[in-house]
């Protein structure tokens, strides 16, 4: 869903890269068993696999190195690279989990900010399309919200309130979708409850001049003149040139009540 480059550029730490001391002695591939190595050289074979893009696998070996040595200075720095590791693998349950359990450990720490976009980004990658369950993407909102209520000055606050616009939009074409449903199968008053929620909740977002439309679609339908007219005078306030705006107009022109004929004197 998003540029791997250009993430992975944002979400790179200063640990990355700061030299480890010592050299990696052990070169056996995937080998993630414990096997007893002295921190440097432990920090220094995930650094490497990390380095050569054996992303899972470097994850695996700073897990090691928090497991091994979870008193040294480096167990700390090895629990947010083992965090991006997962990340750039994909791994977004497991990158989800290495973080919130930093941020548990280090509540206060430096790289706060950094863990907490972390988390918003692993449920942001795995947003589904609007025909799927949306419980992802309400994570996904809740944490880039958190973060910028947390951490408004932050690094990543202007990177979370653009994928936040994303999202809404995201969140109000389900509902859009919902509502459709409803309309088709002639549930009126459900089908007004999801559009209006896209008016109310989401009204920055594309979705809402087709939102308005289909509410004056829905009021005539229920039989709210009233309602529909005042939902076709904000459509034509603020989408005055938009293909819903005409749709809305034609409608309400078609329900407006026929004048009595006069009385002859």
């Amino acid at each position: 869903m998003v540029n791997k480059t250009r993430i992975a550029a944002l979400l790179l730490l200063p640990a990355i890269l700061l030299p480890a001391a010592g050299c990696a002695r052990n070169k056996a591939k995937g080998d993630t068993a414990y096997v007893a190595r002295d921190v440097n050289t432990l920090y220094s074979l995930a650094k490497s696999r990390l380095d050569r893009g054996s992303y899972e696998e470097a994850a695996k070996l700073f897990d090691e190195v928090e497991r091994q040595h979870p008193y040294s200075v480096w167990a700390r720095r090895a629990q947010m690279m083992s965090a991006f590791g997962y990340y750039m693998a994909q791994k977004y349950p497991d990158a989800v989990s290495s973080a919130q359990r930093f941020l548990t450990i280090h509540p206060g720490n430096k790289d706060a900010p950094y863990a907490n976009y972390l988390i918003a980004m692993s449920y942001y990658q795995q947003i589904e399309d609007v025909t799927r369950d949306q419980k992802i993407t309400q994570q996904a909102s809740d944490s880039f919200n958190e973060l910028i209520r947390r951490y408004p000055q932050s690094r990543y606050a202007s990177d979370a309130r653009l994928k936040l616009d994303l999202i809404n939009d995201h969140l109000a074409g389900k509902e859009m979708e919902v509502g459709r449903f409803y309309q088709r199968s002639g549930n009126w008053l459900a089908a007004a409850t999801r559009f209006r929620e896209v008016v109310d909740k989401y009204q920055t977002t594309s979705h809402t001049p087709e939102a308005l439309e289909r509410l004056v679609e829905t009021y005539l339908n229920l039989g709210l003149q009233d309602e529909a007219r005042k939902a076709a005078a904000v459509l034509g306030a603020n989408y005055p040139g938009s293909e819903w705006y005409q749709r809305s107009y034609q409608l309400i022109q078609r329900h407006a009540p026929v004048a009595a004929p006069a009385q002859s004197s």
